[in-house]
Order: structure tokens, then sequence, then C-alpha cells
């Protein structure tokens, strides 16, 4: 083999793997920004999720409350039933 044969070869595999390194480099990205699609999805669920529980510990929260108030109700009603003659 002659040197521009030699020359001709080590061109051909520079080319070769640069665009090897290209093809991986541009899946490397794909995938990155695919992956970061996914995390920013998740992070609004998890948003929404934790909106969502906070609305429904509220809720609970007055619920709790109202129960609360029923019973005292419930109670001073069967005083005055008692105070009344009658039998809760």
């Amino acid at each position: 083999m002659d040197v521009t044969t030699i020359g001709s070869v080590i061109a051909l595999v520079g080319v070769l793997s640069g665009s090897v390194v290209a093809y991986l480099g541009k899946r490397g990205e794909n995938a990155t920004a695919r992956m970061n699609s996914t995390m920013d999805q998740i992070q609004e669920e998890r948003d929404g999720l934790r909106k969502e529980l906070a609305e429904r510990d509220t809720r609970i929260t007055a619920l709790l409350e109202q129960r609360v108030t029923d019973q005292v109700e419930i109670a001073r009603l069967r005083v005055k039933v008692i105070e009344m003659g009658g039998d809760p």
C-alpha cells in the first residue's frame, strides 16, 4: 500500500467514527430531552396531587369541626329533653 491509500483509509475511518459519534450524541440528546419532558409531566402531576391533598385535608378538617358542633348540639338537646321530663 502506498501513502495515499493509507491516508485515504485513515480519513475514511475518521469520517465513519465522526458519524458514529454524531449519531450517538444525537440519540443521547433526544433521550435527555425525552427524560426532561417526562420529569416535567411528573412534577406537574405531583403539584396537582399536592393541591388535591391540601383541599381534601381542608375538607376533612371542616367536617371534623362540624361533627364536634353537631355532637355539642345533640348533647344540649338531650339535656333539654331530660329537663322537660322526657327520655332521651
